[in-house]
């Protein structure tokens, strides 16, 4: 299993436990058709589907699936009240002393069925979603960044904008680790992405590329909207310090070096990465903290 963050390890055994804690409800429901006691006020109640932990859980965590599907999100909600529905009937009817409804027995299977399907499709996704981000920063990684690139592509030929690939790289990340503890440059790396979030449009994606490099897929009318945008990120990253932790009053300036590049309308990722990095490199070489633009020609 991959090194999933905590709080993915929580969600997930959370996920787990609510839906054993479902499991055990239908054990009730057993025992109250074999032995005629009641499985309890919770499983006959109204609003059962609200009171059990799976139902009280899944309400608190709902934004986190509509994130990945809506639509099978909404069936969670149809099916687990149809199936508490059917048990709350089932139930009624044999402390009444009457037979259960083959409709309700029907119902109960076939809910329970898609429930438990639903919620396997949804755990595999969020683990694999928790594989394609970093969880130091919470950024999506490089698998598959040429999906997302051809589908920029696409719009921006749409669009008739401009694509650059762009390159930032943290400088003198080194220093920051010997002088400060790997601890420090985590954290260094935690408070440059979420920088670099906060002044970026939500059409364009960042990604951790690796070590200390990020990589941003920015749309522009111009290269002088590029320019003014990669000047916006290098000065905003280079004014807003990292505090110390263990150090009140004391923090860390990072400073960053972009290169762009150009993404052309048939041009492959690779190829435009090569060119943002040679821009980078140039920028290194030219003093560092500061944004390096190929030229289109």
């Amino acid at each position: 299993m991959p090194d999933l963050s905590g709080e993915i390890k929580h969600f997930i055994t959370e996920l787990d436990a609510a839906v054993e804690a479902h499991m055990d409800w239908t054990r009730r429901v057993m025992r109250c058709a074999v032995l005629h006691t009641s499985p309890g006020e919770d499983v006959l109640a109204d609003t059962a589907h609200m009171l059990c932990r799976f139902g009280h859980w899944f309400s608190s965590q709902k934004s986190h699936f509509v994130e990945l599907d809506t639509h099978r999100t909404r069936r969670i909600e149809i099916v687990h009240q149809a199936m508490h529905d059917a048990i709350r009937s089932i139930c009624a009817n044999i402390l009444a002393g009457q037979p259960g409804e083959n409709t309700d027995l029907e119902t109960f299977e076939q809910t329970q069925s898609e429930l438990i399907g639903l919620m396997a499709w949804f755990k595999t996704q969020f683990l694999a979603s928790a594989m394609c981000h970093d969880p130091l920063t919470g950024l999506p990684m490089r698998y598959g960044i040429e999906d997302e690139f051809a589908q920029i592509q696409k719009k921006c030929r749409r669009d008739q904008t401009q694509l650059y690939v762009v390159m930032i790289d943290v400088d003198h990340f080194k220093r920051v680790n010997d002088s400060h503890g790997h601890a420090v440059g985590d954290l260094a790396l935690r408070h440059l992405a979420d920088t670099l979030k906060s002044i970026l449009r939500p059409h364009e994606p960042l990604f951790r590329f690796g070590g200390e490099e990020f990589l941003l897929l920015m749309q522009c009318q111009s290269p002088e909207a590029a320019a003014v945008a990669a000047k916006r990120i290098v000065n905003r990253v280079r004014n807003v310090p990292m505090p110390l932790p263990l150090s009140p009053g004391e923090s860390i300036t990072l400073t960053v070096t972009l290169g762009l590049a150009r993404a052309q309308h048939d041009e492959y990722l690779g190829d435009a990465i090569v060119r943002a990095d040679q821009a980078l490199y140039a920028g290194k070489r030219g003093g560092r903290d500061r944004y390096v633009m190929l030229d289109d020609d």
